[in-house]
C-alpha cells in the first residue's frame, strides 16, 4: 500500500513540509502551534475520502496530525 500512497502524492516519508493552509476547522491548540511553527516532517499517509491521500505530519512539538496534500508545501 505504501507504494500506491507515494505515487498519489509528491511527498515522501521524511520530507520536510510547511502547512500552508487548512480546509476544515481544527482545534485551537493546533492553530496556536501552527502559528508558532508551521513546519513538520511527513511520517505517513492517510486515505482521506476514498479518492485522495492525506499526509500524516509530525510537528515541532511532536504533535501528529494529518493534512490534505494541497495544504502543505515543501519547506
Amino acid at each position: 500500500m505504501q507504494a500506491m500512497s507515494q505515487a498519489a502524492t509528491s511527498y515522501r516519508i521524511g520530507s520536510k513540509v510547511r502547512v500552508s493552509r487548512v480546509r476544515d476547522r481544527i482545534p485551537a491548540k493546533l492553530v496556536e502551534l501552527l502559528k508558532k511553527s508551521d513546519v513538520g516532517r511527513v511520517t505517513g499517509y492517510k486515505m482521506t475520502d476514498g479518492m485522495g491521500i492525506g499526509l500524516v505530519v509530525e510537528l515541532s512539538d511532536g504533535t501528529v496530525s494529518w493534512f490534505f496534500d494541497d495544504e502543505v508545501t515543501s519547506a
